[in-house]
Formats: structure tokens, C-alpha cells, sequence
């Protein structure tokens, strides 16, 4: 029998928009584990109770969904004019690794919260009462986020009356500015926001055929596809959908299919190891249903119908990161979540999802030809659940 003991580490955790993580200090982690690398992906996984082949992840914090199997470091920023930096880590649920390749916009807003709750920002930054205007790095895709985080009598305030559909309970209002969120760092195509340099795309996926895409890098790469082009109403709700193998399959070949186009990964197999990137959503024009809360969204509520799947499962509301994908594909006339939400110029569109609808604000324009993102802006929440230790076992790292 092993004696080795658990040990302690200093921990907090978050939720943030409609996603839960650990957050950790990065000074607070083990010294092995305070650089990227193995050691480092190890507590991260034992920490999540990844990998599970019961998809439970009853031996961790993790809560068995893409939005709650989250990570995060947070530090004083190594960058001029920002507060801290960033890094956040997807933890596979089932299989042993962790996914570094992009940003959960979710958990943005914790992060913003947890860097005042920290003690990361200057306090002279902080004011007694009022908005403390939080600049983050985000390490993972080296972009900028303003968070504005309210603050009363010097705390962060996290009660309030801001409702969030995919969220249960009111809490207060964050406002996120992702500044220039288009990549600039991967794919053939380098700074491109649209990486294959078209809006549209006809998109050969194995045994499906050839399929209208539009491919873009802001927020998160995302390809974008036509609900009705693949069967759907873009009404579904999770049940639809992640109950039905062959239809998480065709997701799946879709996604790889789009992941080598826009020259994310060279080789299918890559894909394995990198289920966070790129996300698949598919669009629809305005329909009523009814949301996953037994809440009716008329099709006036809305300008278009939007459902993203998120490591290899339908999400059940929408990842924030997405969101910024939505809004940027929308302000741009001709794409294919532009022309569902009715064409033509728009600097915010209102989507539908599976819990509700969300607004999404995005300024674009054109450069030299090229399209480009300034900023773009939504709300969330964030709420400390607990905080204190998390254990492991010591042999973990």
C-alpha cells in the first residue's frame, strides 16, 4: 500500500458567466508545477479527478462537462499597462491531457473578480466604491481583456440583480472587453481573421459531403455551419444532441474537417489532443421554443438561433469566447451567422441558445481588404462558491 500523503494548495472555487474552475495563484503552486509543462498537467487533472472512464469525475472538483473541467493561474502580469495575467487550462474528462489552445471567456469574468479577491491588483487601482477597470492578459492567445468589475467598500461586489440565462441565481454585472480579439498566432493564414480569406466556405467533410462553413479566429476559432444544412432547426436543446453518438461523430468530423482548413492542426490525428479548438456551432434564422429552464424565446426575442458544442458535447447555454466569435461573424455582412441573423451592417446582434438568449456587441471593419475586430463586449457574472486548500496526493507532480 502507498504512503505517500496528500498535500495541500491554496485554491479558490469560481464560477464565472455560465462555467466553473479552480483558480490558483500562480505563487501558490508547487515550484515543479510553476512552469508549463508535465508536472503541471498532472495536478491539473488529479485536481479535475480527469481521466475518468466512468465521465463522473467523482474523485475531483471537476463537474463532468466541458463547462465545469477548468483551470485556472492567475499572476502579476509580466505585461506593461495590465494588471495580471491569465492561463487557462481545459481538463480532458475522460482522457489524459489538458487542452492550453484557447481562452474560456466564461471564465474571463472570474478571472477579473479573482485578481481583486487575490490581491493582484495595485490597491490604488481599486476604488472604495464604484467599477475597478481590471486589464488582463490572457497567456493562452496573448490578447488584452478589460474587465469592469464592481467594487463596494473595497470588496468585490458579486450580489446583484444581473440575470444570466444558463446561470440560476442573480448576481452582479461584469462587464468583458475582449480588445482585437481576432488570432493572430495560428493557421496558414496568419493575422487573418477569416484564415481561409473567404466568408464562406464549401467545406468537404468525409461522409457527409460538402458543406456551407464560415471559418473565423475571433474570440476562438469556430466554424460555423448552416443548422439546416446538417439536419437541425438550431431550436435543439442538449438532449437532442448528446445522446446521439452518430451525431457527436458528425460534429466531431466536421470540426477536424475545419480544424485542417484553416491550418489549426496538419494531420486529423491532432485533433485528439486538442478537442478545446476549434469549436463547431450551427446557426438558424429566428424560431420560438423552449429553453432548457421551461422559459419560452419567441423568435422577436432574438435576431438568430445559435448552438456550439464544446469538447465533443452540445453546450448547454454558450461559451463566452464564442459568443465573441458570434458577434464578430455577425458584423461582418455576407458570412453565414450574418446572413441568419437577416444581413447587412450590425454592431450587436441577440442570439438564441439552448438556456436563453444573449447579447453580444462586436465592431468590425475592413483594413487593406482584410477584416477586422476592435473589440468586442458582452456581460457576465462571476461568484466565489469556496475557497481554501484543494488536496493531492503528493506523488501527483
Amino acid at each position: 500500500m502507498t504512503q505517500s500523503q496528500q498535500i495541500k494548495i491554496p485554491a479558490t472555487y469560481m464560477r464565472g458567466g455560465t462555467s466553473k474552475g479552480v483558480f490558483f495563484r500562480l505563487q501558490d503552486l508547487p515550484e515543479s508545477c510553476q512552469k508549463a509543462g508535465a508536472a503541471r498537467d498532472r495536478l491539473f487533472m488529479r485536481v479535475i479527478g480527469s481521466p475518468d472512464p466512468y465521465a463522473k469525475h467523482i474523485d475531483g472538483m471537476g463537474g463532468a462537462t466541458s463547462s465545469t473541467s477548468k483551470c485556472v493561474i492567475l499572476s502579476k502580469s509580466s505585461q506593461p499597462e495590465h494588471d495580471v495575467d491569465y492561463l487557462y487550462g481545459q481538463v480532458s474528462i475522460d482522457k489524459a491531457f489538458v487542452d492550453w489552445s484557447g481562452n474560456c471567456g466564461n471564465l474571463s469574468t472570474a478571472a477579473g473578480a479573482f485578481a481583486i479577491h487575490a490581491g493582484l491588483v495595485d490597491a490604488a487601482r481599486i476604488p472604495q466604491n464604484g467599477i475597478c477597470v481590471v486589464r488582463i492578459w490572457q497567456a493562452n492567445i496573448n490578447k488584452t481583456i478589460i474587465a469592469h468589475v464592481p467594487v463596494t467598500n473595497g470588496q468585490v461586489q458579486e450580489l446583484g440583480d444581473f440575470e444570466l440565462d444558463g446561470v440560476t441565481f442573480p448576481a452582479a454585472e461584469i462587464v468583458l472587453e475582449f480588445l482585437d480579439p481576432a488570432d493572430e498566432g495560428e493557421g496558414d493564414a496568419g493575422g487573418s481573421m477569416f484564415p481561409t480569406g473567404n466568408l464562406i466556405d464549401d467545406l468537404d467533410v468525409p461522409n457527409m459531403g460538402t458543406l456551407k462553413a464560415t471559418m473565423i479566429t475571433a474570440g476562438i476559432p469556430t466554424v460555423f455551419v448552416n443548422a439546416e444544412d446538417i439536419g437541425y432547426t438550431g431550436t435543439e436543446l442538449q438532449e437532442a444532441i448528446n445522446s446521439d453518438a452518430k451525431a457527436l461523430a458528425k460534429f466531431e468530423a466536421i470540426r477536424v474537417a475545419g480544424a485542417l482548413r484553416m491550418g489549426l492542426i496538419k494531420h486529423p490525428d491532432e485533433a485528439l489532443t486538442r478537442q478545446h479548438t476549434p469549436k463547431i456551432a450551427f446557426v438558424a434564422q429566428p424560431k420560438d421554443y423552449i429553453s432548457s429552464s421551461g422559459k419560452q424565446v419567441k423568435a422577436s426575442d432574438v435576431d438568430l438561433l445559435v448552438r456550439a458544442l464544446s469538447m465533443g458535447k452540445l453546450h448547454h447555454a454558450m461559451m463566452g469566447t464564442a459568443a465573441v466569435a458570434i458577434g464578430t461573424a455577425a458584423a461582418v455582412s455576407g458570412t453565414l451567422v450574418n446572413l441568419a441573423a437577416g444581413g447587412g451592417e450590425r454592431q450587436a446582434v441577440r442570439f438564441g441558445h439552448p438556456s436563453g438568449t444573449l447579447r453580444v456587441g462586436a465592431e468590425a471593419k475592413q483594413v487593406n481588404g482584410e477584416w477586422t475586430v476592435t473589440k468586442a463586449i458582452m456581460s457576465r457574472s462571476a461568484r466565489i462558491i469556496m475557497e481554501g486548500v484543494v488536496r493531492v496526493p503528493a506523488d501527483t507532480m
